[in-house]
């Protein structure tokens, strides 16, 4: 059934294009680091893996964060991608800046990279460059480190946002 052809000078009104964008399932990762013998960490819902050669993965945050201009300061930064368990902690960590890592364990690697323990995958890594995308700058990183569990279990999936809210995929059986 053939649908409506694109309108080419629609308005794109923000509140419509958030809900055309939500469409969209995305992972979540927590990005965070210690700066000024204190941790920084925000959550970000648009990490992508950009390059194996440089390994490269990227995230957006937007202009207007307080957090990324102190968390941008830090040698390295760690990004760990939260597991479907995270709903809470990924609210936290999008809440006050002095609560956020409230009863979360980490680790903070000599060169500052924070990440949660029960993170389904762990990253180290450095900026590689920052790109302004709009009212959003995009970050692109260089991995330095990854742990990756071999042991995780196949009930052990992604945190997922998807039109707002956060969910789980389906299990695979």
């Amino acid at each position: 059934m053939p649908t409506s052809p694109l309108t080419t000078n629609q308005d794109l009104d923000p509140h419509r294009l958030r809900q055309a964008f939500g469409v969209f399932p995305t992972g979540v990762v927590a990005v965070a680091a210690e700066v000024d013998g204190r941790l920084v960490g925000l959550a970000a819902s648009s990490f992508t893996a950009v390059s194996l050669d440089p390994p490269l993965v990227s995230f957006s945050v937007a202009n207007t964060s307080k957090t990324w201009p102190d968390l941008r300061r830090a040698d390295h930064l760690g990004l760990t991608v939260l597991a479907d368990h995270h709903g809470t902690v990924c609210r936290q960590l999008a809440g006050p800046v002095d609560d956020r890592f409230d009863g979360i364990v980490t680790t903070v690697t000599d060169d500052g990279a924070a990440t949660l323990d029960d993170g389904l995958v762990r990253y180290d890594t450095t900026i590689y460059r920052e790109v302004e995308a709009g009212d959003h700058t995009l970050v692109l990183l260089r991995l330095h480190g990854v742990q990756h569990s071999a042991e995780q279990t196949d009930a052990t999936l992604p945190l997922v946002f998807h039109r707002s809210t956060f969910g789980r995929l389906a299990d695979p059986a």
